[in-house]
C-alpha cells in the first residue's frame, strides 16, 4: 500500500468563528460563506477521490478547530493526540479524542512540548518533523518517541525561517517526489527524494494534497498546475482564495488514514 492510499478521513465543518482565528499579517479578511463553499468542496474532492469523509459538528469555541490535522496525526495502526503550539488551540486535542478512540486501535498522546500537524510530512521512509514557531524540539523530540511506538522513523528538521509550517512549504506528490518551494529546496531537507520546485510567485501553491491517485492542488497556482500535470499526476484544481487568508492549506483541513474495516 502506498503512503497517500486513503479511503477513510475526518474532517470539521467550519464555525462561524472561523474568521477570527489565527492570522499571520493583515490581509483581508476572509468571508465565511467563501470559508463554507471553499471547505464543502474539498470535501467533496476527498470523496471523489474515493474516501469515505465523516464531517464533524463545528467548535464556535475554537475558530481554527477546522484544520484537524494540527492537533492529530494518524495512520491505520493508531493516532497520535499532539499539543499545538498556539494557546488557543490547546483544547482542539481534547475536543477530537472521542473521534479518534472510536476509530483507532490506540491512541497515543504526545505530553511534553509543542508540536502541530502542519509540520509533519510522512514519506515512505521516514516521518520528518519540522521545528518552527509551532513545533518545538522537545515537542519534536517526544513526537519521534510515539512514533516509535507505532513502527515509525522520524527525522527531525528546521522549517526555513518565515514558513508557518512545515508542509505550507513542501508536500508528498508520489513516493519519491516532493513538491516545494526554494527556501525548502535550498535547505537539502530531502537529499533522498526528487524535489520539484513551485515558481517564486506561487509558493503557496506547493500545499497540495496527494490522495489515493489525484494530486488536490490550489486553482491560483497555473504553473505549479501545469508542473505537476507534466510530471504525469491527475491534477484536481481547488479554489483557495479564501481559506488561504487564514493561513490554511490543502493538508491541514483533513485527517486521513486506510481502514481495512
Amino acid at each position: 500500500m502506498r503512503i497517500f492510499d486513503f479511503n477513510r478521513a475526518l474532517v470539521r465543518q467550519p464555525a462561524a468563528s472561523v474568521v477570527d482565528g489565527l492570522r499571520d499579517g493583515d490581509g483581508s479578511s476572509p468571508s465565511f460563506a467563501g470559508i463554507q463553499a471553499e471547505h464543502a468542496a474539498y470535501a467533496a474532492a476527498l470523496a471523489g477521490a474515493g474516501v469515505t469523509v465523516t464531517t464533524l459538528p463545528p467548535l464556535l469555541e475554537h475558530p481554527d478547530a477546522i484544520f484537524v490535522e494540527d492537533p492529530a496525526l494518524v495512520f491505520g495502526e493508531g493516532a497520535i493526540r499532539l499539543r499545538p503550539g498556539a494557546v488557543s488551540r490547546l483544547g482542539e486535542g481534547a475536543a477530537l479524542a472521542p473521534e479518534l478512540t472510536a476509530r483507532f486501535p490506540q491512541v497515543l498522546e504526545l505530553s511534553e512540548g509543542h508540536v502541530d500537524g502542519g509540520d509533519v510530512l510522512v514519506t515512505p521512509q521516514t516521518v520528518f518533523i519540522g521545528q518552527s514557531a509551532r513545533t518545538d524540539r522537545a515537542g519534536a523530540r517526544a513526537l519521534a518517541g510515539l512514533l516509535a511506538q507505532l513502527g515509525r522513523t522520524a527525522t527531525l528538521v528546521e522549517t526555513p525561517k518565515g514558513t508557518l509550517h512545515l508542509k505550507s512549504a513542501v508536500t508528498l506528490i508520489d513516493e519519491e517526489t516532493v513538491l516545494a518551494t526554494a527556501a525548502v529546496a535550498s535547505a537539502e531537507i530531502f537529499a533522498q527524494l526528487r524535489v520539484l520546485v513551485v515558481p517564486q510567485d506561487e509558493a503557496h501553491g506547493a500545499n497540495v494534497l496527494r490522495v489515493n491517485d489525484v494530486v488536490l492542488a490550489g486553482n491560483r497556482y497555473p504553473r505549479t498546475l501545469d508542473m505537476l500535470a507534466a510530471h504525469g499526476l491527475e491534477v484536481r484544481p481547488l479554489a483557495v482564495s479564501e481559506i488561504v487568508k487564514i493561513d490554511a492549506g490543502l493538508t491541514c483541513m483533513s485527517l486521513r488514514w486506510w481502514s481495512d474495516d
